[in-house]
């Protein structure tokens, strides 16, 4: 598979009323990859995807192909307990061109197990649209249902046309890195501090939430492999908090739209002392040297 590069884990605006904007998202979509972003990524963790209902997600896909976005450059995450939610979800993106999901496990049973799981994502792609393929999500800090190494890879081996890579976000060098010397499934790596480490040794891209704010400087650390160490401690300083409200933060001031700070429920921001502290070391962290 040719490297996927970077593909922005998309922030998802809403309205104060509460709806999505879907305006606002298509023109962040535009401008990320008119910045060098090779796509974006809809509905994961940074999108707030486990808070968007399936009615809601038509009219994104609807405003993404207004803007012009290629249907390939869009990556659908899909967040589902059961195999039959899962396929309605890829269903919906299917008809307007999407092919390419970013599939989190099953995460609401405790300890599942390798054979469960295996069970679990052998019945979606038996049942899923023949055109789609998969990325794996691991990122069990939040989900609490780690993709074991042998998972992965056994996964890869059984359904070689229908996984296409891993999403590590775990942030554990240690398994990023077994993933990455094994060769057997493309890696995109979801903590952008540990990007030039895989890149040296072949990752495919990333899928991350800083290049909501950075495109072109995540495109660049891709491209050439070396860490951007003032870009490594703003990432500090988000991960410090609550990730998603620090980033939405981070967007408004960044954009001058205050509407960029909407959260959808259970999210909440962030206390104002928790917003300056935050604003204040990443304004730090981009001068320091």
């Amino acid at each position: 598979m040719a490297d996927i590069g970077i593909s922005v884990a998309l922030l998802t605006p809403f309205t104060a009323a509460g709806p999505i904007d879907t305006a606002l998202m298509a023109r962040h979509a535009a401008d990320v990859m008119a910045a060098g972003a090779r796509g974006v990524t809809l509905f994961g963790t940074t999108g707030e995807g486990a808070s968007i209902a399936l009615s809601e997600r038509p009219a994104v896909f609807g405003a993404m192909t207004n803007a012009g976005i290629p249907a390939e450059q869009i990556f659908a995450g899909i967040c589902a307990t059961s195999t039959g939610d899962a396929l309605a979800q890829i269903d919906q993106a299917a008809a307007y061109g999407i092919n390419t999901f970013l599939l989190l496990p099953p995460f609401y049973f405790p300890a599942p197990g390798d054979a469960g799981l295996r069970e679990w994502h052998a019945h979606v792609f038996a049942q899923a649209d023949p055109r789609a393929k998969f990325i794996l999500y691991h990122i069990p800090q939040l989900t609490h249902v780690p993709l074991s190494f042998d998972l992965v890879i056994g996964l890869r081996t059984a359904h070689p046309d229908r996984v296409i890579a891993i999403k590590d976000s775990s942030g554990d060098w240690d398994n990023t890195e077994r993933l990455l010397k094994h060769g057997n499934v493309p890696v995109l790596v979801g903590d952008e501090r540990l990007l030039h480490r895989a890149v040296a040794l072949g990752a495919a891209g990333s899928i991350c939430g800083m290049s909501n704010l950075y495109p072109a400087r995540l495109n660049t650390l891709f491209a050439t492999g070396q860490e951007d160490a003032a870009l490594s401690r703003e990432v500090n300083a988000v991960v410090a908090g609550p990730v998603v409200p620090a980033l939405k933060t981070l967007m408004a001031a960044h954009s001058g739209n205050a509407a960029w700070g909407n959260l959808r429920a259970p999210l909440s921001p962030l206390p104002d002392p928790d917003r300056a502290t935050l604003l204040s070391r990443c304004k730090t962290a981009q001068t320091d040297e």
